[in-house]
């Protein structure tokens, strides 16, 4: 016997709720189940699945009350435990779905554009492809003005509902009648289980339920002898009647659980920006809001550096002060060589962002323009959030060491005086383009201190402020290009010619001996807010995040990603998520053992791995889940296509 069936699910060790469900929520569990499984001895095996089941019956939980039933040590629920879940779960209302749409009509005319719905459906909850979009699109869309009337949409929404229930219904009677044909009997509940799983005749109808005894009629003796026509119309339905349902109900029941899950209440009630991802597509190809000109902005340039064998960057704290619909966009900066490469590729410059509060994942830019620019559009509650840019490492990566000519840093004129080189300034041009961050052409004392911090790791005293303040002319309070470069003159004069430090500088912005900006790349990162007239965005700090990054890739892939069970280990899953530009590898390891696996994406084509080789090897602990590969295309004109092989390793 297995582990997962010899021990209880966590579920199933949850004490009952007082009294028993109604004969309803059994007869519509039941349908809904044996839709999906063989046998009510059948047991569910993946919280997704729960989320669907649900979904049929016309609930749609939140991730938080999903997360009350299907806990990190559940393993599998017996048709029981559905049943005690629907029971506690009420069935989605027209008010609740009405409410969820509204936080997406922004100008509450009781209408949302089409091409918004599309948005949604096609990145919040189960995936919608194209297609299936356009087929309820087509049936709501009568006079074809490209607006959706909600309240209208809203009852659509349910009665698909109620007819998934009607063909559940009517192909658990075919079922039935398939067992009597062959006299067959069904099984019998324990007395300690649910009762009325014993009680009641999965023949009949919710109708019936209130007009008959609960007593089940004998079913027919198995030696019962049957025409040869009646043979044949029972092997004909007994053939066709798992496929039937599948096939009779998949699509419906797609558009609607699709439906409901993208208006799910942990999407629009709770105080997180996930409300509504709503220019995102699987593919990235959505485009940013028209009218961002009217919208307020603001911005901020920030670098990624290499550093040893990881990467820094610069972090932002967004505050809003108002909940409002959000574009975000960053993009690399052409600043020297840095940026794009000689084919044509940019350094990919992504971004997570992720809930000050609880450090949790909240939306990636997923989509990306043909200059490189990465976007993410969502309406967002008020509150902090951090933003953390993300390059995966496949293109910004150390260069392996070359012999090259060291440049001239400095020179000396007549009376020894020290002048720098042309080439040296063009370079200080550069790093004072870097450390503007806020692109005013000036340098700000928070701004001159961020740049002291990467290249000597200390803070701008007051002491050595008032230095600056005492030698070079300011404006407004602060360093011109021209003051900046004569700082870099005073500390070449105070060394006495000696340029050991000016090369610990050049270096800690990203420079070459050949003085080519190749070990950082600048970005540009833009926030714009429909609603909130005065966002607020600032530096918080220059660091490493990668723990915070693969945790928020992790659940990235654990969200969007599609999912595949390891055949050779029990409780491990691959979750891939893939889109025209990336593409992202992911283990998840539910067992309480470490385990560790090959990841053999030697057969895609196009592509290269943030881990120098297209075959990982990752070592996954117990109750985790790790990045196995980040993905991208090695020429941004052609397709990505990924190919993974997975196998354990002992």
């Amino acid at each position: 016997m297995s582990r997962r069936s010899s021990r209880s699910s966590t579920a199933s060790s949850r004490p009952r709720t007082a009294g028993q469900p109604s004969r309803d929520i059994y007869l519509e569990c039941q349908a809904a189940f044996l839709g999906h499984y063989d046998d009510l001895g059948d047991k569910i095996d993946s919280k997704e699945d729960l989320i669907l089941l649900l979904q049929q019956t016309g609930r749609n939980p939140t991730s938080k009350s999903v997360a009350k039933y299907w806990t990190p040590r559940t393993e599998s629920m017996t048709f029981e435990d559905f049943v005690d879940v629907c029971s506690r779960e009420p069935v989605t209302s027209e008010e609740e779905l009405l409410k969820a749409f509204h936080k997406i009509d922004l100008n509450g005319d009781g209408y949302i554009s089409l091409d918004e719905l599309y948005k949604i459906m096609t990145t919040k909850g189960e995936k919608m492809s194209k297609d299936e979009v356009k087929d309820i699109i087509d049936e709501v869309d009568e006079n074809k003005d490209g607006k959706l009337d909600y309240k209208e949409f809203a009852k659509m929404v349910l009665s698909t509902t109620e007819e998934y229930k009607k063909l559940a219904l009517r192909n658990l009677e075919k079922r039935e009648k398939n067992r009597k044909l062959h006299g067959e009997i069904t099984p019998r509940k324990d007395k300690d289980e649910l009762s009325l799983g014993s009680q009641m005749s999965v023949g009949s109808s919710a109708s019936d339920w209130r007009q008959s005894s609960p007593e089940v009629s004998p079913a027919p003796s198995p030696d019962r002898r049957l025409s040869m026509h009646s043979a044949r119309n029972a092997s004909q339905e007994r053939r066709l009647s798992k496929q039937s349902v599948l096939d009779e109900t998949s699509a419906l029941s797609k558009r609607r659980s699709s439906t409901l899950s993208h208006m799910s209440n942990d999407d629009y009630s709770k105080p997180s920006p996930r409300v509504s991802t709503n220019s995102i597509s699987k593919g990235g190809r959505s485009k940013e809001p028209t009218n961002l000109k009217d919208w307020p902005m603001v911005q901020s340039k920030g670098t990624f550096f290499l550093e040893d064998s990881s990467i820094i960057s610069h972090v932002y704290t967004l505050n809003l002060t108002e909940d409002s619909d959000v574009w975000i966009s960053i993009q690399p900066l052409k600043i020297g060589e840095s940026g794009e490469a000689l084919d044509g590729t940019f350094i990919d410059t992504a971004l997570f962002v992720i809930d000050e509060d609880d450090n949790s994942f909240v939306a990636f830019t997923e989509t990306k323009d043909i200059r490189g620019k990465y976007g993410l559009r969502c309406n967002m509650t008020k509150g902090k959030y951090l933003l953390i840019p993300f390059t995966t490492g496949c293109r910004l990566k150390p260069k392996k060491e070359t012999a090259m000519k060291e440049a001239k840093l400095i020179m000396k004129e007549k009376g020894d005086k020290i002048v720098l080189t042309r080439g040296f300034k063009k370079a200080l041009e550069d790093i004072f383009e870097m450390a503007d961050l806020d692109g005013n052409r000036l340098l700000s004392r928070e701004e001159f201190n961020w740049y002291n911090m990467r290249t000597s790791g200390e803070e701008v005293a007051d002491d050595e402020w008032s230095v600056v303040e005492d030698n070079i002319e300011l404006d407004k309070g602060q360093i011109t290009l021209a003051g900046f470069i004569k700082l870099n003159e005073m500390e070449a004069e105070d060394n006495e010619g000696d340029t050991e430090d000016l090369w610990i500088t050049l270096s800690a912005m990203g420079f070459n001996k050949s003085l080519l900006l190749d070990e950082a790349c600048p970005f540009l990162l833009k926030v714009y807010t429909q609603k909130c007239s005065d966002p607020e965005l600032e530096v918080s700090a220059l660091k490493s995040n990668k723990d915070t990054l693969d945790k928020a890739s992790c659940q990235l892939a654990l969200t969007k990603g599609e999912a595949k069970k390891v055949k050779a280990i029990k409780d491990v899953m691959i979750y891939q998520y893939i889109n025209d530009h990336r593409a992202l590898i992911v283990v998840e390891n539910k067992s309480k053992t470490k385990i560790k696996m090959s990841l053999d994406c030697n057969k895609t084509r196009n592509g290269v791995s943030h881990t120098g080789s297209m075959i990982a090897t990752v070592i996954v602990p117990a109750q985790t889940s790790v990045v196995g590969h980040h993905i991208l295309p090695l020429n941004d004109g052609s397709d990505l296509n990924v190919i993974c092989e997975e196998s354990v390793l002992k």
